[in-house]
């Protein structure tokens, strides 16, 4: 006799059960966890769980996982979560969360060597204890290496692509692909590879500079986020791109939105490109007010702002919260 289920409605042959997503994912040297949170690792600290995380060993692996998982199963990338938005419903299918295997970076002459999921910190701090200048820059980008090659990460005056030399990805059908900086096809906060290319290394170039200048520029770089942008609250970073001909910030002022809240989302006061859990946030509340922040723009300026902060996952049932000054 096949073996049987208790549920509410009776019993139910095992056979007939859905089968988990887990059980049709290829072998693999790495990790699979079902069910994982995600709010506890995105700087909003909100939203819903993976289905399934994998963390990969290495880029073989990610290979080897690409080329075996059934077609569909859909894929998404997660770094450290600070220019993210999980929505309430979570993530269905396998996100992939690159680990220590891809974390290393190393200077080499006046290159700088990362893996996708360093800290672009730890890029700019390897770069300063190397003597070598020209990457401050990424010491005031929070995130991997990883988001900042598909978002063409940027700050202070500089962009990835003005130091990028190489890009190393993987694609769908688990092909290796070395990338020139043409190939990345960079514009303004994206790059025109295909979103479903998986960066595992960067290699980019520096100069070499005076250890105290460097030092002095990574300095002033953190006072000035310190004292403008609210780093110490539950934010996912600037939220919409700036427009081609102005700042997006200066729009949000231009329409009131600066302190506009709904639930437990606001828009920030130091910052008004920045959204803020003020502590009772779901990420439906989030991407509420940032819809609102947009259609207000939109009628007092005329422009429609795009986002820059990746929303991914489903949302989940709610009711409507009141948008409060």
């Amino acid at each position: 006799m096949a073996p049987t289920l208790h549920g509410g409605g009776g019993m139910m042959p095992a056979h007939l059960l859905p089968e988990r997503l887990i059980e049709r994912l290829p072998m693999v040297r790495g990790r699979y966890t079902e069910a994982v949170p995600l709010a506890p690792i995105t700087w909003f600290r909100v939203g819903g769980p993976a289905e399934v995380m994998f963390r990969p060993a290495d880029a073989d692996d990610l290979a080897t996982f690409l080329r075996g998982k059934p077609a569909d199963v859909p894929v998404t990338m997660l770094g450290v979560g600070s220019n993210l938005l999980v929505r309430d419903g979570g993530v269905p299918g396998v996100v992939v969360r690159l680990g220590h295997g891809f974390a290393a970076v190393t200077a080499n002459g006046a290159t700088i060597t990362a893996g996708a999921g360093a800290l672009d910190a730890t890029v700019a701090r390897t770069a300063q204890d190397a003597g070598l200048a020209g990457l401050e820059f990424l010491s005031g980008i929070p995130g991997t290496m990883g988001g900042a090659l598909r978002m063409n990460a940027g700050a202070y005056g500089s962009e990835i692509k003005d130091v990028l030399v190489s890009a190393q990805a993987v694609d769908p059908r688990g092909e290796r692909h070395d990338l020139s900086s043409a190939e990345m096809r960079f514009a303004y906060r994206r790059c025109g590879l295909p979103d479903d290319f998986i960066f595992t290394s960067a290699t980019l170039r520096a100069e070499v500079g005076d250890a105290a200048l460097i030092r002095g520029r990574m300095d002033e770089i953190r006072s000035a986020r310190e004292s403008t942008q609210p780093v110490r609250s539950r934010t996912g970073g600037s939220t919409f791109a700036n427009p081609s001909d102005g700042k997006a910030w200066e729009l949000i002022e231009q329409a009131g939105c600066r302190g506009l809240a709904i639930g437990g989302a606001q828009v920030s006061t130091q910052h008004c490109n920045f959204l803020i859990n003020t502590g009772t946030a779901t990420a439906a509340d989030l991407e509420t007010l940032g819809e609102e922040v947009r259609r207000r723009v939109l009628a007092a300026c005329g422009v429609t702002l795009e986002w820059e902060i990746r929303r991914i996952g489903v949302a989940a049932e709610r009711g409507p919260r009141e948008i409060v000054r």
